[in-house]
């Protein structure tokens, strides 16, 4: 019965897991969770010899297991497909890296794969690039590393290695707003999935040891394109195998535990 209602507990979070994973198969930049299952400890039982009898077929010596539970969720980081969007303010990385956002004014950073961003106002009347969500993207600027301001009036542009130029209405002023900070995960099973398709490192965590700053260059695969959003790298059929499979397991774990409690149920009404 232990062993049927552990396993239960830790298919039903796999359950949630894939539910998560269907619901955002058109998010972009989503990335899909995968799991990781380990069996708890076994005991070995002994009974007493006089419970060895002509009849009995049990053995003396049995392994007694507890049942198997979900001991990690990690994202999968693969490349998701790349679509063109037209939309200047829409970013894909191409290789393994996230962009860098800032969720507070005390410094807390978060990272994220989804490049749908756009220009925002601060309370200081400054164009500023954001996610969807309004959390602005770090740069290393000229001033140091910290927020884009796009100049009024301007829009910005991008090249492959992530250099951000604002660009006047008649195209020809350019000044330079910095490069996009990408970082790589070194760690990604260390990355929390929070709101927002936002990704964050836990408290107490090395961050260094997590993520680290990558540079686009020609000796690395990393490149930014603008106009273009990644999709998620949810395969739907996948998932709906990996469903059926859960279903199917918690199926079979739901009836164990009504056997045992049958079992338990005609132990108790025995009669001497």
């Amino acid at each position: 019965m232990i062993n049927a209602m552990v396993s239960m507990g830790g298919l039903q979070q796999k359950l949630d897991m894939i539910s998560d994973n269907i619901a955002n198969a058109n998010t972009a930049g989503y990335k899909r969770k995968d799991s990781t299952f380990q069996d708890l400890l076994t005991n070995v039982k002994q009974q007493e010899q006089a419970f060895e009898q002509p009849v009995r077929l049990t053995p003396l010596g049995y392994n007694v297991g507890w049942g198997s539970r979900l001991s990690a969720i990690q994202p999968d980081m693969t490349q998701g497909t790349v679509q063109q969007t037209g939309n200047a303010y829409d970013f894909a990385i191409q290789g393994s890296a996230l962009f860098e956002v800032a969720v507070d004014d005390q410094g807390n950073r978060a990272y994220t794969r989804s490049g749908s961003f756009q220009l925002s106002i601060d309370r200081n009347n400054e164009q500023v690039l954001t996610t969807a969500d309004g959390y602005p993207v770090i740069a290393q600027t000229p001033a140091g590393e910290g927020r884009i301001v796009v100049p009024a009036g301007y829009s910005a542009r991008v090249d492959a290695y992530g250099n951000i130029q604002a660009v006047s209405p008649d195209g020809n002023t350019v000044n330079n707003l910095g490069q996009l900070k990408l970082v790589e995960p070194v760690k990604p099973g260390s990355l929390t999935a929070t709101a927002d398709n936002l990704y964050v490192i836990a408290d107490g965590t090395d961050a260094d040891q997590v993520v680290q700053r990558i540079l686009p260059a020609d000796t690395n695969d990393v490149r930014v394109m603008q106009g273009f959003l990644e999709q998620s790298n949810v395969d739907m059929t996948q998932e709906m195998s990996e469903l059926m499979i859960v279903q199917r397991a918690y199926q079979m774990s739901a009836r164990a535990l009504s056997s045992s409690d049958t079992m338990m149920g005609l132990a108790n009404n025995l009669r001497a």
